[in-house]
């Protein structure tokens, strides 16, 4: 490799539309350099049309601590246990542990990859039959492919037990003409550097509650009293997400359907140059499901021949990466029961997502393409 010559190919790196600094520059002009302002309203209000109305939104400052607050919200506290899909980031897990709950983890199903209904409804009847009814499910829209909704929230709805739906990577994604977000109790979205829309750090709550939305922000805003010193009845959390990144959030969100597409065209490229390897599958839309594409995800043959292709796409200067490692074998939950079927480390084993950002060129694509072409020649 020629690393003068050879760019880098990044897997999700941030893409700006040009309106981003119009926001920030009115927030530099008018003084609004605090965690609340014109770009925080608009950027909530923006989110809210966009996922249709009944939905209220508070921006925070990451899709972490969203996580946390909804958790929060739900009235999980310390004993309780939250049930949550296996193969996912951590920091859909981790905020149960803040709270001071233990985190039941789920393996997925593979049509989707996302949590199995068949293993949520064993694990809730096994809980409630050792005395322990879980308090909270977290969903996941795994790559920005919906969960499938209907099966999943009739197994919640059976056991009463509210949904927070993860969100974070599917931004722009749907299931059955509805977004996601709006189908748990309430739901997170992520605005990270390497998501469909950023705001450099930053998340949202989604929620179709004006007063849980007001809660939340009272929480993220440090608990303070309605008085007119400082007064503190309960614990708060420094969580707001800031005017300026609002400034960003406002410019993205006028991109958001065009990155969508960009995004959807990526992996149909890689599907149509790809498709007569026997060695490859594709993540298939199931029925009713229309997803981002957030990443674009392949499965190998063997953990083998996944290993050959990030390898030789490393050596390259191209940047791709495993699927995510399940929680259930993290060293951090060693301890943490699992209801598992081996989907999820088969999916591990086998996955590896390709550079899908709305940012690539025809370019680059051919030539993440060409190598992996070489690698299975």
């Amino acid at each position: 490799m020629n690393e003068v010559t050879c760019k880098k190919i990044w897997l999700s790196s941030p893409h700006m539309g040009g309106a981003e600094q119009v926001f920030v520059d009115e927030a530099f002009e008018t003084n609004w350099v605090a965690p609340l302002g014109p770009n925080v309203n608009g950027f909530e209000s923006d989110l809210q049309s966009y996922l249709n109305d009944g939905n209220y939104v508070a921006a925070l400052n990451s899709g972490t601590s969203a996580l946390h607050l909804g958790l929060k919200l739900l009235g999980v506290s310390k004993g309780d246990e939250v049930l949550c899909q296996s193969l996912t980031f951590a920091a859909s897990a981790n905020p149960i542990i803040y709270l001071g709950a233990s985190p039941i983890f789920i393996d997925s199903e593979s049509e989707t990859w996302n949590i199995c209904p068949i293993q949520l409804e064993k694990a809730i009847k096994d809980r409630i039959a050792k005395g322990k009814k879980p308090k909270a499910i977290v969903t996941v829209h795994l790559y920005g492919m919906p969960y499938n909704v209907d099966e999943v929230h009739r197994v919640a709805q059976n056991y009463e037990i509210p949904i927070l739906e993860d969100s974070a990577e599917a931004l722009g994604s749907s299931y059955k003409g509805f977004k996601c977000g709006t189908f748990g109790e309430m739901a997170i979205l992520s605005f990270n550097g390497n998501k469909i829309i950023t705001t450099s750090g930053g998340g949202a709550l989604i929620t179709n509650s004006k007063v849980l939305k007001d809660k939340a922000i009272f929480y993220a805003t440090q608990a303070k009293d309605n008085a007119p010193h400082y007064q503190h009845s309960e614990i708060g959390y420094n969580y707001r997400m800031s005017n300026i990144v609002a400034g960003i959030g406002r410019g993205q969100m006028q991109v958001l359907d065009s990155h969508v597409s960009k995004r959807r065209a990526n992996y149909a490229f890689y599907e149509n140059q790809l498709t007569d390897y026997s060695e490859i599958e594709f993540l298939k839309e199931p029925k009713g499901s229309f997803s981002n594409r957030w990443l674009t995800c392949i499965l190998t043959d063997a953990f083998e021949t996944r290993e050959k292709i990030r390898l030789a796409l490393a050596e390259e200067n191209i940047e791709s990466r495993p699927l995510w490692k399940p929680m259930h074998s993290q060293p951090v939950f060693k301890n943490s029961i699992a209801y598992t079927n081996g989907v999820s480390e088969s999916l591990f084993e086998r996955g590896l997502c390709l550079p899908s950002g709305s940012n690539l060129e025809t370019a680059d694509l051919e030539r993440v393409v060409s190598i992996i072409k070489n690698v299975l020649k």
